[in-house]
């Protein structure tokens, strides 16, 4: 403890151990495990850059940014000779054991009014299957499909970790085999005040706050998740978001394409639906691959248009990734700045204790918080590949409780998709103008993942459903 306390002194940061001596044994005992997680050299290094430093913004010449360019989805995929050798580029290596699914999924569903992790959170609308289920069952059905054991990584975090894994074990790891879901808890960094200290929320308590999905890459290393990967043959990982569930994330094409590219690492562009859409954007700077935040680009580059009308920069990151093992290693255990992912700045609000030992709420920002992006290691990545996708098969994120990205919108979307693959099988229901029909349908992913696995599996039964509400077809 003696050698502990020295160095945090030694760093300018002593404060942290002000009241311990006033803690009982078992304050002690956790203050003393909180400070063993700070890399006290990293703190020092952004403090220099982020906190002490003038200027701390990216410095973008928007002048020099263009569109990133990307392989536009044809109207038949499979009528098209290159994204019809990218299936089968990509189906030999999904049944040759090669992809794992990675999930980021450290969230509270606390923007929707739910006091949990977002992945318990019910979005189907007629089973009212969680998140979680919904991509269980969609990794179950690939590896039926493709005849092979396809490991999930699931990155939790330190709060909803317990909950979340006790959940997978209640619902018998949904079909899943339970040593192929791999948890892990994403990493803490130590929130510091303007001055650049380490904020005090207890007595005995720093305040830690996550890393930013950016930090999957060093937790996937640190905590062993990556070791087992290699250990079973894993060449590339399928990365996607908690709050999506219309993610195909099983994707022979877009596996395809991610090895025909030789690419470190390969993203999933779903076009812009308007101008300001608040989607990152995939653009082009200095010769590299890079994502701009719709907060950091100007409105008047959101809006431009072309000769044609059609948006410039169109095509919006909705953090569908597939990185390479060897990639995620690098940029994971690398001591390398070069080769480690940037960490942002974020002002917060976080709860402190003042020199009187009286925890204050603050009512503006008064500390910063350290994040990274995952996106940001496409500039650091070989060969990235950018394919299109479709809106309406890949992106309907649960974020808010009411209006856009709402569970509302959610399962009109998937009642949408559903509706799609019905007529595409020959069965036509009524729908609105957005094609969402009026009666409450549900496809399990166990009967079908895409539209062409639907349409087979609907070919080949016997006695068709009955078409009314409340169907469920499984």
């Amino acid at each position: 403890m003696q050698d502990l306390r020295e160095r945090f002194e030694k760093a300018g940061q002593g404060h942290v151990f002000k009241y311990f001596d006033a803690l009982d044994k078992g304050e002690q005992e956790a203050l003393l495990n909180q400070l063993k997680m700070v890399d006290l050299d990293e703190l020092e290094r952004l403090n220099k850059t982020l906190v002490f430093a003038k200027n701390t913004d990216a410095g973008i010449d928007f002048s020099k940014l263009t569109p990133a360019p990307y392989i536009p989805l044809p109207p038949e995929k499979d009528a098209d000779a290159q994204w019809a050798k990218a299936k089968e580029v990509g189906e030999e290596a999904i049944r040759s054991g090669k992809l794992a699914a990675f999930v980021v999924a450290g969230g509270q569903g606390t923007r929707l009014g739910f006091n949990a992790p977002k992945g318990l959170y019910k979005v189907t609308p007629v089973k009212q299957k969680s998140l979680f289920q919904v991509f269980a069952e969609k990794i179950l059905s690939a590896s039926r499909k493709y005849g092979v054991r396809i490991p999930w990584i699931v990155m939790t975090s330190h709060i909803n970790n317990a909950a979340t894994v006790e959940f997978f074990e209640e619902n018998a790891y949904f079909g899943l085999d339970k040593g192929d879901v791999i948890f892990f808890k994403q990493g803490l960094m130590p929130a510091v005040d303007l001055g650049g200290k380490i904020i005090l929320e207890g007595k005995g308590k720093i305040a830690m706050t996550p890393d930013g999905h950016g930090g999957c890459l060093r937790g996937m290393v640190r905590s062993g998740a990556l070791a087992e990967l290699k250990r079973r043959g894993i060449e590339c990982v399928s990365y996607f978001q908690v709050d999506n569930p219309l993610v195909n994330i099983i994707d022979p094409y877009f596996v395809g394409f991610h090895i025909l590219g030789k690419s470190d690492m390969s993203s999933k562009m779903i076009p812009k639906a308007y101008a300001l859409e608040k989607v990152g954007h995939f653009c082009m700077l200095d010769g590299k691959l890079t994502v701009v935040e719709y907060s950091d680009l100007p409105a008047q580059y959101q809006e431009q248009v072309d000769e044609n009308g059609k948006l410039k920069f169109i095509a919006g990151s909705v953090a569908i990734h597939i990185l390479d093992v060897g990639f995620i290693e690098r940029l994971g255990s690398s001591t390398k700045p070069e080769d480690r992912l940037p960490f942002h700045r974020a002002n917060k609000k976080i709860p402190f204790i003042d020199d009187s030992g009286v925890l204050q709420k603050p009512e503006k920002p008064n500390g910063i918080k350290f994040e990274m992006f995952v996106f940001d290691a496409l500039p650091m990545a070989a060969n990235p590949v950018i394919i299109e996708g479709f809106r309406g098969d890949e992106f309907s994120p649960v974020k808010n409780a009411e209006g856009l990205d709402s569970p509302a919108t959610c399962k009109a979307h998937q009642k949408a998709q559903w509706a799609r693959w019905l007529a595409a099988a020959g069965v036509n229901i009524d729908t609105d103008k957005d094609g969402v029909p009026g009666i409450d349908i549900e496809i399990s992913p166990l009967f079908a993942s895409n539209q062409a696995d639907f349409v087979a599996s609907w070919n080949a039964l016997g006695q068709k459903p009955e078409i009314r509400n409340g169907l469920y077809i499984a």
